[in-house]
């Protein structure tokens, strides 16, 4: 029973996590966030990918439904939207925009905010604040009891994904992708598809060369780094209750490499070289996944068109 409390409450944390999952296969994700394709082609048929903006407004359509579907059940909910339109862009291994790299570096600081909002979640505090029958029919409520169905699938590279469906968070998913189980399977296929041609494209020729130009170009800069990771890296060194002034410093020092990182790839042409060659890999898995591919592509448009009429879109 312990476990699954803990379970519970990282359901609830998760449930409501301040930024969007965004789903994505672009070359600009091989880092921790992702860029997009604007088409992905999936056999004969082209499908049209959501933007991060657009990915976001199903996010927050999924926790307006979870917070009505709670309230209905007697229970209070808070939907956690703590950052902005351009806070919760994707930042990706290629990252090309000097506006934002000039505002906001690589993200450490969007990351610390992120990271205080996980901590203030108002929703395990009220959760740890039930009495221990009241804390079971919330749980129960969010994420369904014993005898909620239990949804399994393979991932592309092997091994078995479970995820129990049930309560306020099944029902907000129908809502929005109808059957539930043709969700889980199709999200955890095209979700987990990048490590099936990552280590190719980080290896191809034409690939490898622009990212060769792009340290030849940070090394003229000033910043010594052999590949858009390791630049990323260098700045990630925040020393925990480091004091304002030296919290000031490390952002100034990673803003610096950011902005030179974004010139230099836009100065080589890395983004576009990392984009086609992508979809050569994404070309060679398109017999065995293209309609998983297809798939998602219409379910996440019409979990967009459901959206629309939930939430309006982040500022």
């Amino acid at each position: 029973m312990q476990r699954d409390d803990v379970r519970r409450r990282a359901r609830v944390l998760a449930t409501m996590g301040t930024v969007a999952a965004v789903v994505s296969l672009a070359l600009t994700g091989c880092a921790q966030h992702t860029g997009r394709f604007d088409r992905a082609r999936t056999g004969d048929a082209t499908v049209p990918r959501l933007d991060y903006a657009e990915e976001l407004r199903i996010s927050d359509a999924e926790q307006r439904l979870v917070t009505r579907c709670m309230t209905g059940h007697g229970f209070r909910f808070w939907e956690q939207r703590g950052l902005s339109l351009e806070e919760s862009r994707p930042v990706g291994y290629v990252q090309d925009d000097i506006g934002w790299a000039r505002a906001h570096g690589y993200g450490s600081r969007i990351m610390a905010k992120e990271d205080r909002a996980r901590l203030r979640n108002p929703n395990l505090a009220y959760r740890n604040s039930l009495s221990a029958h009241r804390r079971s029919a919330y749980d129960t409520a969010l994420d369904g009891d014993r005898s909620a169905p239990v949804l399994r699938t393979r991932e592309p590279g092997g091994g078995t994904v479970r995820k129990q469906s049930g309560g306020c968070t099944a029902e907000a998913e129908k809502k929005l992708y109808g059957d539930p189980a043709t969700w889980f399977r199709t999200d955890t296929t095209v979700s987990n598809l990048r490590p099936l041609y990552v280590g190719k494209l980080l290896r191809d020729k034409e690939f490898s060369g622009a990212v060769r130009d792009w340290s030849r170009c940070m090394r003229r800069a000033g910043h010594p780094f052999a590949d858009p990771d390791a630049a990323r890296r260098a700045t990630r060194n925040h020393a925990a209750g480091q004091s304002g002034a030296a919290e000031a410093r490390t952002f100034a020092a990673e803003v610096t490499i950011a902005v030179a990182d974004a010139r230099c790839v836009g100065a080589v042409s890395l983004k576009s070289v990392g984009e086609r060659r992508e979809a050569h890999y994404m070309g060679e898995l398109t017999d065995t996944y293209g309609p998983a591919l297809s798939r998602y592509g219409r379910l996440r448009q019409a979990a967009l068109t459901r959206a629309e009429r939930i939430v309006p879109a982040r500022a």
